[in-house]
């Protein structure tokens, strides 16, 4: 019997046209359709990218993938993911995984396909590359990341502000993921370096709900959902 493949499918912020040509071909061909299960019986935010693209006659497979960090209750998870898909590619049926933004960008494609090829080394995976937050945050905002020699730093989520200390003395752009449980403190901090007109934010980046703000020397007590990233321009062109 040949081994189905496990296409790892990068659908974007939010917009479903931002889906690559590609990702949308094998989202419309493959049979069995994976994702992260949404939390409180929502769908979660790839599930909803890519219901445009759908049809009835596919089989959804949501995986549950908890917001812990307790590493051993996350390989469980990861574990119990793989298996489910497993179980349809080791008969022979293809899966795609949709991962919001890239797959290989802090995605949850890369614990899974890990721990797929762990269990089951002889396992088939492809990757689909496609936009992330960032990218399509600076597009709604009308300003590059990075030209010429600038350096670009990015952080996932921040935990040691000494570190955000740090990088704003070494980058020329910082991203910020994911800035909503700490940005009390970041604000203080930019204004410390007096950075905060060339400050931006940006939520649910090309999604409907999507709000962008400038100049955050007026916004300190903002209320930012957990899909919210700041961008700070430090030495601007």
């Amino acid at each position: 019997m040949t081994i189905g493949i496990l296409y790892g499918i990068s659908v974007g912020p939010g917009d479903p046209d931002l889906i690559t040509v590609k990702g949308v071909r094998l989202l419309q061909s493959t049979k069995v359709i994976a994702f992260p299960s949404g939390r409180d019986d929502k769908p979660g935010v790839a599930q909803v990218i890519i219901q445009p693209w759908l049809s009835q006659h596919q089989t959804l497979l949501p995986l549950s993938f908890p917001y812990v960090q307790d590493e051993s209750i996350l390989d469980k998870a990861w574990h119990k993911a793989a298996e489910s898909v497993w179980s349809y590619l080791s008969v022979g049926q293809d899966v795609a995984f949709a991962c919001e933004g890239d797959v290989n960008f802090y995605g949850t494609f890369i614990y899974l396909s890990q721990k797929l090829l762990d269990l089951h080394p002889e396992s088939l995976v492809k990757a689909v590359p496609g936009v992330i937050s960032p990218l399509s945050a600076a597009a709604s905002l009308g300003i590059p990341l990075a030209q010429r020699q600038q350096r670009l730093v990015v952080l996932p989520a921040l935990y040691n502000l000494d570190q955000l200390e740090e990088y704003l003395r070494h980058a020329d752009t910082l991203i910020l993921l994911k800035v909503s449980s700490v940005y009390s403190q970041v604000w203080q901090i930019l204004k410390f370096y007096n950075l905060l007109k060339n400050s931006y934010i940006v939520e649910r980046a090309s999604q409907a709900e999507e709000k962008v703000y400038r100049d955050l020397e007026n916004s300190r007590d903002l209320k930012l959902s957990y899909f919210s990233l700041l961008i700070v321009r430090i030495n601007p062109v």
